[in-house]
């Protein structure tokens, strides 16, 4: 009892302030090597100084302190052979963050740089995305180091096999449903339901997301972070009396998200005219032909610089930087930092008028920084890319009553759950003092809810 009253007067005596930038630096201190996990709770913090001065209480319930550590971090080795019969191995990763509104949720990304750094940034901003679509999930992240490029449809099944052997012991239908990310489509996602299947010896289709139309997956749901991304986008301009009919757009990376944000986009009367990949980029002024993009990516698997093939008189420039290109509208929808404090003055002086994330945290702070103090339109990541967990927790509504939506239900419900987001982050921004911020007012609202279920739940 005393311990409790002398923990309330010492959270009566500190600033929201001076709490809230003394959880950031003893989280620091303990993390000082993850950098893309201090970068992600960093973004959060900073807005939440007006939450902790109108609610003190969650000072005193540690509200903070808890939601920044994960409840579990789970790493294993994943050992494999290839096709030269030698044994390979690499590192597994599944952090499950919160529970607080739901199982935890969240993709599984195969590539080179995932480490615990960027399992943790992923699953942490994975709790407020999804508390900004209104499904009850919370906040998980996964993945390996294991890179698919490059490898056979034999040596992806084998690592997704043994993958999947350690992971099947953590998740759940009601537990914990990963869905894909970088490295992880419909094919792995097969291979992984496959072994879950084999290893738990029932058909659990709710336990992954992501999965062919075939056994248990959704109508929109590889459309879905790219449209919800170009969607959410729009409500933003509209608000602000403008719209995609007539601009030029660029869109970085070629992979699901880039691929359909760039359909939805030339959809609502833009001019696409560049994408990219990990090797370069292509710029096409005549406008990006998306379906030539998707049989080179979807099909083919093959690099960008072949769509010179069929558009000779389009350009190619490898290991440059898509944001070099003038445009209206920029949508990154490749990988975190993509776009640093340089890009970001470059396209500021090449006349951007609005950025909208469709990637994981691919802004820098700084870059941030730079297009809140030059009146950009900026739609942050965990806002305006939720719709692919959106549609991912309408896949498990859909497994759970052994039914199939049509794509123009899903689709409308997509659109509603964008419009919903967008404007629950504005009015959350605005009474908290932010007026018109939506990296603030998606941060305070995609908290909100997490730190009331957390209050009312206890200290656990």
């Amino acid at each position: 009892m005393i311990e409790a009253m002398e923990n309330k007067l010492q959270y009566q005596n500190r600033t929201a302030k001076e709490y809230v930038q003394g959880v950031y630096e003893e989280l620091k201190n303990r993390n000082s090597h993850e950098t893309e996990f201090l970068q992600a709770v960093e973004e959060i913090v900073e807005s939440l100084e007006g939450v902790f001065e109108k609610h003190p209480k969650y000072m005193e319930l540690g509200i903070l302190e808890r939601i920044v550590e994960p409840e579990r971090l789970i790493a294993f080795r994943v050992p494999w052979v290839d096709d030269e019969g030698r044994v390979q191995v690499n590192r597994g990763y599944r952090v499950q963050f919160s529970s607080a509104i739901g199982p935890y949720k969240g993709g599984l990304r195969f590539h080179p740089t995932v480490n615990t750094s960027i399992i943790k940034f992923l699953g942490f901003e994975q709790i407020f995305k999804n508390s900004l679509t209104g499904q009850p999930i919370g906040g998980g992240k996964g993945g390996s180091d294991f890179d698919p490029k490059g490898k056979s449809d034999l040596e992806i099944m084998r690592f997704c096999q043994s993958f999947m052997s350690e992971l099947a012991r953590h998740i759940g239908q009601d537990t914990d449903v990963p869905a894909g990310d970088i490295g992880v489509g419909a094919r792995e996602i097969g291979y992984l339901y496959g072994q879950y299947k084999k290893i738990k010896g029932a058909v659990e289709p709710g336990v992954l997301t992501g999965k062919s139309l075939g056994f248990g997956g959704s109508l929109a749901r590889k459309e879905a972070t790219g449209y919800g991304t170009v969607y959410f986008v729009q409500e933003m301009l509209k608000d602000n009396g403008q719209d995609f009919s007539g601009k030029t757009v660029i869109v970085s990376g070629s992979g699901n998200v880039s691929i359909y944000a760039m359909e939805k986009a030339a959809e609502f009367g833009a001019k696409v005219v560049a994408c990219s990949d990990s090797n370069g980029y292509v710029y096409d002024k005549n406008g990006i032909d998306v379906e030539l993009v998707k049989k080179i990516k979807e099909v083919d698997r093959e690099r960008i610089n072949v769509y010179l093939e069929t558009y000779p008189n389009a350009e190619y420039v490898a290991g440059g930087s898509v944001w070099e290109i003038p445009c209206e509208i920029a949508l990154p929808c490749a990988t975190q930092n993509e776009i640093d404090e340089t890009a970001a003055k470059t396209l500021i002086k090449n006349g951007v008028i609005a950025v909208g994330e469709g990637a994981n945290m691919p802004s820098s702070l700084d870059a941030i920084n730079q297009f809140q103090g030059n009146n950009v339109l900026f739609a942050p990541a965990k806002a305006a890319n939720a719709g692919g967990v959106a549609v991912s927790a309408l896949e498990m509504a859909q497994n759970s009553s052994r039914v199939s939506w049509s794509f123009e239900k899903v689709d409308e419900k997509l659109q509603g759950i964008m419009h919903d987001i967008y404007h629950n982050s504005i009015q959350a921004a605005n009474e908290y003092g932010k007026s018109g911020n939506l990296v603030a007012g998606a941060n305070i609202a995609g908290f909100l809810k997490v730190a009331d279920a957390m209050a009312e739940q206890g200290i656990i």
